[in-house]
């Protein structure tokens, strides 16, 4: 079994992933200190992430506030229910700032 330096929670937030000049609606479904992974919303075609893609993610906090990460690809699948594909993607997020890191222990 896979060990994980840091203990995952899992989650249902809504995000955004911003890449270059195209913002795209995510779901976050699970995070960590230093990890998060997100599936994409139903799409009609594959989108291909590889690892080390950078890949900005921004949502909201219960407060209001907004967090925005800077992330990298680690790893990706596709998902292909009958009608619409989604995609799962396992990010490394890079110099995870204080209010997310609160954010991420305050979880129970």
């Amino acid at each position: 079994m896979e060990k994980r330096r840091f203990e995952r929670k899992k989650v249902y937030l809504k995000a955004e992933r911003i890449s270059g000049d195209e913002n795209r609606a995510v779901f976050i479904e699970n995070i960590s200190e230093h990890g998060i992974q997100i599936i994409t919303v139903p799409a009609e075609s594959i989108i291909e992430f590889f690892p080390g893609t950078p890949i900005d993610l921004k949502f909201e906090l219960s407060s209001g506030d907004t967090i925005n990460l800077n992330c990298a690809v680690r790893w990706s699948y596709h998902n292909s229910p009958p009608d619409d594909i989604t995609t799962t993607i396992g990010m490394e997020i890079i110099d995870p700032p204080l209010r997310y890191r609160e954010f991420v222990k305050n979880l129970s």
